[in-house]
């Protein structure tokens, strides 16, 4: 293709890769088993780069998908058109952390966690932390407006993103807001961007605000006979005055899938517990966090509790953690499987768990459940097992998904808490948003991308 040695003699071979190892490694994420080829690769290493080569695609028409670590579980970096897989592996500096004004303005392929941990040596605390948060980018979670366990307490993405660096399809530089913890000036283009999943802008830089780092946490295992059990109590803890800084669902058989695939963790699944929550309680003060995890015990116990308990060490935490997070990974890995991202009003959570149970029953799949339940948000594992293909893949399981996400809607939630909509969820869009709300977006889109190179077919077309 002409236009790629043209991309190659602008940028060098250095930044434009055709290489089949950098093609393949671009063609792929956490979504499934799905796999799309890029005609090419970019690996830019300044906000320049990336301007000139948006500018030179917006001008060619020739897409443009934005990708990140490749974590991905609704396929938003998939470059379903080809085109040019923009990668941002190389922005990945911390720039600045500002005690005084508890603020950081780092790149967009920085690491969660390095981000995290670079925070804390500081006495600061940024909150949000995606089970992946020991690879996934910056920018991917400035996509999706990602959460993670401590969402509950402390809010997604979006509660702690300042300003933005974006770089228009045009190749246009802008910043978005602000550096100040109020701005009143215009629209509000930096929660915009959040959210969008690449299709607006290549966000490079961000500004993010932080806390003061709490000084302990405690975490607490409870088992229950029944996941219908384990869902129920959950509205109950908050209605007696409880606020855990993450409260965690998971199925018995997600355990399972981990253990049986994990050589060096040691955990005990009774065959009488179907469901375990985590709560975790955290703070300054150890005493009243003490006195928190009694009442949270006394509330189980009037719950149909099996046990409560307590990890005593960093180490015990640490092994509760590693099982939670690793689910989805050990699932994928067991099974073809579908992941979906569903969130309702919590104290909805019992019924919604009913209705994913009937409704696999019903068009014979298995479903695997996990997730954040505290702010309603539950992960749906459904493993293709015994199905045929062509029910796997044709209109018997799409029906099958759309009963759950209309179940989802009736109990006041939508289709997507984090994972967002992407390439495999926008046939589902319509369950959630109405004609107009879908017009609006389309309009928005159209501003920022007149041309349609930014991430083309995804969340609606």
């Amino acid at each position: 293709m002409d236009w790629i040695e043209q991309l190659k003699n602008l940028m060098g071979n250095e930044i434009i890769s055709t290489k089949t190892s950098d093609l393949e490694n671009c063609a792929s994420d956490y979504t499934e088993d799905l796999s799309f080829l890029p005609n090419v690769v970019a690996i830019p290493k300044s906000v320049e780069d990336v301007s000139a080569i948006l500018s030179f695609c917006n001008t060619h028409e020739i897409p443009v998908t934005p990708r990140g670590a490749g974590t991905g579980l609704s396929g938003g970096s998939l470059p379903v058109c080809g085109g040019v897989s923009l990668s941002m592996h190389k922005f990945n500096r911390i720039l600045s952390i500002d005690e005084e004004n508890f603020q950081a303005t780092v790149e967009s392929g920085v690491i969660n966690e390095t981000f995290q941990e670079a925070a804390k040596e500081k006495g600061l605390f940024y909150p949000p932390d995606p089970a992946s948060k020991g690879s996934c980018f910056l920018g991917g979670n400035i996509a999706h407006s990602s959460g993670g366990p401590k969402a509950l307490k402390y809010g997604t993405t979006k509660d702690y993103v300042l300003n933005l660096e974006v770089v228009l399809p045009s190749g246009e530089v802008i910043w978005t807001g602000a550096d100040t913890l109020k701005n009143s000036t215009g629209y509000n283009l930096t929660q915009l961007i959040i959210g969008s999943e690449g299709t607006l802008g290549v966000v490079t830089k961000i500004v993010f605000k932080l806390l003061p780092m709490p000084k302990h946490d405690l975490l607490l295992l409870a088992k229950f006979r029944s996941i219908h059990d384990a869902c129920k109590i959950v509205p109950q803890l908050f209605i007696q005055g409880i606020e855990p800084s993450a409260l965690e669902l998971m199925e018995s058989s997600a355990v399972h899938y981990v253990l049986d695939r994990s050589d060096n963790i040691s955990f005990i699944v009774e065959e009488e517990t179907k469901a375990y929550l985590l709560i975790e309680v955290d703070g300054n003060d150890m005493e009243k966090l003490f006195a928190d995890c009694e009442h949270i015990n006394n509330v189980l116990e009037d719950a149909n509790v099996i046990e409560v308990q307590f990890a005593d060490t960093a180490e015990q935490k640490e092994k509760l953690w590693t099982i939670r997070r690793s689910i989805g990974e050990k699932v994928k890995s067991h099974s073809i499987y579908k992941e979906e991202d569903t969130v309702v009003k919590r104290a909805y959570l019992p019924e919604l768990m009913i209705a994913v149970k009937d409704i696999g029953q019903e068009y014979g799949f298995e479903t695997v459940c996990y997730g954040h339940a505290g702010d309603g948000n539950l992960h749906i594992n459904i493993l293709k097992g015994e199905m045929t293909d062509e029910k796997w893949t044709g209109k018997h399981l799409e029906e099958g998904i759309r009963k759950i996400f209309r179940k989802c809607k009736e109990f006041g939630g939508t289709i997507s808490g984090e994972h967002g909509i992407g390439f495999v969820q926008k046939k589902y869009i319509n369950e959630a948003l109405s004609p107009i709300n879908i017009d609006i977006m389309k309009g928005i889109k159209a501003v920022f991308d007149p041309k349609n190179i930014l991430n083309p077919n995804k969340i609606w077309r």
